[in-house]
């Protein structure tokens, strides 16, 4: 087992609880998912560094913030190149602490890089607007001029101060990216918690950001667990509050950091449905489908975990569905023609063979059995599952379950379908497979959640559009990503201007 602490990155540089005279506490072991090998301890209790990091953040942003706008962003445009020349180096880092394909890892990797050159039009994204001669005032005005003092109205957008983001594990480099560059292009400075269970990749992303010239205090980095987590959702000095995962850790971030007075984003969990019409193409539904439901495992809140059969869709999707995804290689990401790794420990295999266990118990009905797969136990492995005959009610429909099980459900009818998605709790993500503009229309328009696939299996928004969930997958007003992104981490001024 190994020993090696997680290094925090605090006012530029790797330091340590101890170095602020906090005391050893608990930590979490950072595993390989592949193996059951221990890689390293991160720190659950650092509040002493947490504390350091948002003071060493509140004194880097007068000058931060007073930095010109297009200054900030030739840091960005360094460290994405700095990101691309260190691109096998991160991915390997993530496939070994989360367990995801090379190819996942990669893809990872790139989305992140997309945040980083959408931060970097903060120059557009920031301006504000003016209203020239919005009225007239008479008051000061000489007598021989009846027109009036014009007054002039602008709106500025301006940084908020220390900003903190609290990201999952199960997209280690991404996710973070999501936050911080258009933090801190917009002129904030920044917190990063990351999850406790892959911390070393976000660390070294950390740590490029400051290679490519990122002022000391700008941005930081401290492990934690739930202590450190309310420690900087309250801090006085934290002004807004980005998070990432379960909807019920989102809606305590969110209630317990608009309760301190700070701006709040809270993206929760999902239960995302994919509707296959009588008409839809065969493959397009089935590559869409696997990739969506056993794809990163499972682990990400777009995976495709129901599948609603139409019709006599059914007769054939549920065969074809079931043969291809027997055929996923389960195995290490990192070896060569794995087409599915771990789950991310041992806690969410036992969680996962808990839902498997309770869909047959159901009665619902099991097609494909993931439960016992060909691959070393000392790993977090579970195969592609899949059931038929799936009914709501059941806990395998109902709850968020974040790995590799698919649930088919069959209904009548679009409309039926529609309204056993739209029961749902959760408004992540929605996807229609269909050669009918009508169907697909009908569908567009009636789903109730904030991102809607058409033929796509994972409509995965780039990062010039908002990661736009609805219901108990979103907590708050201004989503990430996007030019609400731009709105979350800045503030309207507006300046009401007269000269006499």
């Amino acid at each position: 087992m190994s020993s090696a602490r997680v290094d925090q990155f605090i006012a530029g540089k790797r330091t340590c609880e101890s170095a602020f005279g906090g005391a050893a506490g608990k930590t979490h072991a950072v595993i390989n998912p592949a193996t059951g090998e221990t890689i390293a301890q991160a720190e659950l209790e650092s509040i002493r560094s947490a504390e350091a990091a948002v003071q060493a953040a509140a004194e880097a942003f007068p000058a931060w913030s007073a930095t010109p706008v297009g200054d900030r962003c030739q840091a960005l445009f360094r460290y994405k190149n700095l990101l691309e020349q260190h691109f096998e180096e991160l991915a390997t880092m993530i496939t070994r602490e989360h367990g995801k394909t090379m190819a996942e890892s990669r893809g990872d990797v790139r989305r992140g890089i997309d945040c980083i050159e959408f931060a970097c039009a903060a120059p557009t994204l920031m301006m504000g607007k003016t209203l020239p001669q919005i009225a007239v005032s008479t008051s000061f005005c000489r007598t021989e001029d009846k027109s009036g003092v014009g007054i002039d109205s602008t709106v500025d957008r301006v940084p908020l101060g220390v900003c903190v983001g609290i990201t999952p594990f199960n997209f280690p480099v991404m996710v973070p990216l999501w936050m911080w560059p258009m933090a801190v292009a917009c002129g904030n400075t920044f917190v990063l918690k990351p999850s406790e269970k892959v911390p070393l990749s976000a660390v070294r992303e950390v740590e490029l950001a400051h290679q490519a010239g990122l002022p000391s205090g700008v941005l930081n980095l401290v492990t934690g667990g739930a202590s450190v987590v309310d420690h900087l959702i309250t801090h006085a000095d934290v002004k807004a509050v980005s998070f990432v995962g379960s909807s019920r850790v989102a809606q305590h971030v969110y209630t317990t950091a608009a309760a301190a007075g700070k701006r709040a984003q809270c993206m929760g969990g999902a239960k995302n449905y994919m509707v296959i019409m009588p008409d839809a193409n065969q493959d397009a539904v089935i590559e869409g489908v696997v990739g969506s439901a056993f794809g990163n495992s499972g682990q990400r809140c777009l995976a495709g975990s129901i599948a609603i059969a139409v019709g006599d869709a059914a007769d054939w999707f549920v065969p074809r569905i079931a043969e291809a995804a027997r055929k996923i290689k389960v195995g290490p990401g990192g070896e060569a023609g794995v087409g599915m790794g771990p789950v991310i420990d041992q806690q969410s295999k036992e969680r996962i063979l808990g839902f498997i266990d309770s869909g047959i118990r159901d009665g619902a009905t099991c097609v494909l059995d993931g439960r016992a797969p060909a691959v070393s136990p000392a790993g977090c492995f579970v195969a592609p599952t899949v059931f038929d005959k799936c009914r709501p009610g059941m806990r395998i429909v109902d709850e968020e379950i974040f790995g590799p099980v698919l649930s088919i459900l069959r209904e009548p009818t679009l409309d039926a379908a529609l309204a056993t998605m739209n029961r749902s709790r959760y408004g992540n993500m929605g996807v229609i497979f269909t050669s009918s503009g009508y169907n697909a229309r009908r569908f567009k328009t009636h789903a109730q959640v904030g991102m809607v696939g058409i033929n796509v299996g994972v409509p995965a928004p780039m990062a010039v559009f908002p990661f736009a969930g609805w219901k108990q997958s979103f907590f708050g007003d201004l989503h990430a990503n996007g030019e609400d992104a731009a709105k979350f981490w800045t503030e309207s001024k507006v300046v009401v201007t007269r000269w006499m």
